[in-house]
C-alpha cells in the first residue's frame, strides 16, 4: 500500500510538472487575450492543478461520496489524454524554436535571451488544443449514447468437476442495475429483451440495484420482473442497496425498513436473494452449489456484511460452487487464501469506471489503478472470477469505452483447453 501511495505521489508530481510545462502552450495559444498573463490566471492554474492531483489521490485512498471520487478520477483521466493529446504541439514548437535559436546564433547575432525570446507560434498551439479537446467530445458522445448501449458478452467457463447433466448450460449475468440513475424507461427495457432472447437457463444479479433508496427501482419493477430462467434467477446485495449512502434516514428503523422493502422487491419480481446462504441446484439428479455472500469489500470504505462461514455451509459434498460477491476484491482477501472450494465468483461492483477501452485483447480504464480485478474473467490456480462492468452507471450519467454488459457464460465440464496441462 505505501510503495503504490509513493508512486502515485510521483506520478502526481509528474503531471504538476508537466502542467507548469504546457501553461506556456495555453499562454501563446491566447497572447492576444490580456487575462493569460494576469496573475490570477497563474494562481488559478497552479491551484486546480495541484487540486485536482490530491483530490485524485484522495479518491483512490480515502472515504468520499462516489460521485466525488468518480468525479475526481474522470477529470483527472480526461484531462491527462487532453494533455498528453496537446504535449507533441508544444514540443515541436519547442523544437523549432531551439533550431531557429541555433540558426541564428551561428550566424553571429547577439542572442541576450536565448531561446526564450523565440515567440511561440499560436497556430501551432491553438491546432494543439483543438486537437486536445476530441476526447472531450468522445465524453459528450458516451452520455448521449453510451449509458444504454447495451452489449451481450460470451464466455466459456471450463469446470472439470461439472456434473456431466449441467454441461453445456447456459447462465446469465447482470450486475449493478442502479435503478435511481435511469432516465430512459424505453432503453433500460430494450436491454432486458436482449438478455432474455438469449434464453439462460438461469441467471445472477450480483447486486447494487439502486443508488442510495429502495424506491428508486419502483418505477422499473414491472421491467425487470421479465428476468426470468427456467432454473431461477438468484441475486446478491451490493454496498448500495443497504441505504448507508442516504444520509437523511428519520430513524434507524427507517433505514431498516428500506433494507426490508428492498429484499421484498426482490422477492416480487421472482429473484431468489441469496444472504450469506445457498441454494442447490439440481438437473437429472445431478447437483451443484449456488452460493450468495452479501456485501464484502476490502477497502475501508465499503461495508463488510458478508459472512462466508453460513455461505458455504453444508455445501462440501456438492462438486462445483458458484458465488454471487457483488465487491471482486472480496475474491483475493477472503476467497483465494481460506476457500479454495469455490470454483467460480461473480461480481460487479467497479463499472469499468464507465470510462476506458476494452477490446477483444486489450482492456484498460482508471479503475485497474483501484482494482486488480475490474472487468472480464480472472484465474488463480483452479479457481476463477468474472467481473461484469455492470447495467447501468452512478456519478458520471454515460459511459465511454467501457459499454453496459450482459453476460452470457456457456459451462463446460472439461479442462481449459487453453491452459497448459501441469
Amino acid at each position: 500500500m505505501q510503495s503504490q501511495l509513493f508512486t502515485l505521489i510521483l506520478i502526481g508530481g509528474g503531471f504538476f510538472l508537466l502542467d507548469q510545462y504546457l501553461v506556456n502552450g495555453i499562454r501563446a495559444a491566447f497572447k492576444k487575450r490580456a487575462f493569460i498573463n494576469k496573475k490570477a490566471f497563474n494562481i488559478g492554474y497552479t491551484a486546480f492543478s495541484v487540486i485536482l492531483i490530491i483530490g485524485t489521490i484522495i479518491s483512490i485512498y480515502a472515504k468520499i461520496p462516489v460521485a466525488v471520487r468518480a468525479g475526481f478520477l474522470m477529470i483527472f483521466f480526461v484531462l491527462a489524454i487532453v494533455k498528453f493529446t496537446f504535449l507533441p504541439f508544444v514540443l515541436a514548437d519547442d523544437i523549432k524554436r531551439l533550431l531557429l535559436f541555433l540558426k541564428k546564433r551561428s550566424k553571429d547575432q547577439p542572442q541576450k535571451a536565448g531561446v526564450a525570446a523565440i515567440p511561440r507560434s499560436e497556430f501551432l498551439m491553438r491546432a494543439g488544443l483543438i486537437t486536445g479537446a476530441i476526447p472531450l467530445a468522445a465524453i459528450g458522445v458516451g452520455i448521449v449514447s453510451g449509458a444504454y448501449d447495451y452489449r451481450v458478452r460470451y464466455q466459456t467457463l471450463y469446470l472439470p468437476n461439472l456434473p456431466k447433466a449441467f454441461d453445456g448450460i447456459k447462465l446469465g449475468q447482470i450486475s449493478d442495475i442502479h435503478s435511481g440513475s435511469f432516465y430512459n424507461k424505453k432503453a433500460v427495457a430494450g436491454g432486458i429483451d436482449m438478455l432474455m432472447r438469449e434464453k439462460p437457463d438461469f441467471i445472477f444479479f450480483t447486486g447494487d440495484l439502486v443508488n442510495k433508496r429502495t424506491d428508486e427501482v419502483y418505477g422499473y419493477q414491472d421491467i425487470f420482473s421479465k428476468v426470468k430462467a427456467p432454473l431461477g434467477v438468484y441475486s446478491s446485495l451490493g454496498n448500495h442497496d443497504y441505504g448507508d449512502y442516504y444520509n437523511e434516514w428519520p430513524t434507524l428503523a427507517a433505514k431498516k425498513k428500506n433494507l426490508a422493502d428492498l429484499m421484498a422487491t426482490h422477492k416480487n419480481m421472482g429473484w431468489d436473494l441469496l444472504l450469506n446462504e445457498n441454494r442447490r441446484l439440481k438437473i437429472n439428479g445431478e447437483e451443484i452449489g449456488i452460493l450468495g455472500c452479501e456485501n464484502w469489500g476490502e477497502l475501508t470504505r465499503f461495508p463488510k456484511y458478508g459472512r462466508m462461514e453460513p455461505t458455504v455451509k453444508n455445501t462440501a459434498d456438492l462438486p462445483v460452487k458458484l458465488l454471487l460477491s457483488h465487491d471482486p476484491s472480496h475474491w483475493r482477501a477472503q476467497i483465494l487464501p481460506h476457500y479454495p472450494q469455490i470454483d467460480v465468483m461473480f461480481s460487479g461492483h467497479t463499472h469499468g469506471m464507465q470510462f476506458g477501452v476494452r477490446a477483444e485483447n486489450f482492456q484498460w480504464s482508471p479503475v485497474e489503478y483501484v482494482y486488480k480485478e475490474w472487468a472480464g474473467l480472472y484465474r488463480y490456480g483452479s479457481q476463477q472470477l468474472y467481473v461484469n462492468v455492470g447495467y447501468g452507471f452512478l456519478g458520471f450519467p454515460g459511459r465511454v469505452g467501457i459499454l453496459p454488459e450482459i453476460t452470457i457464460f456457456t459451462l463446460r465440464s472439461a479442462h481449459d483447453p487453453l491452459l497448459k496441462k501441469a
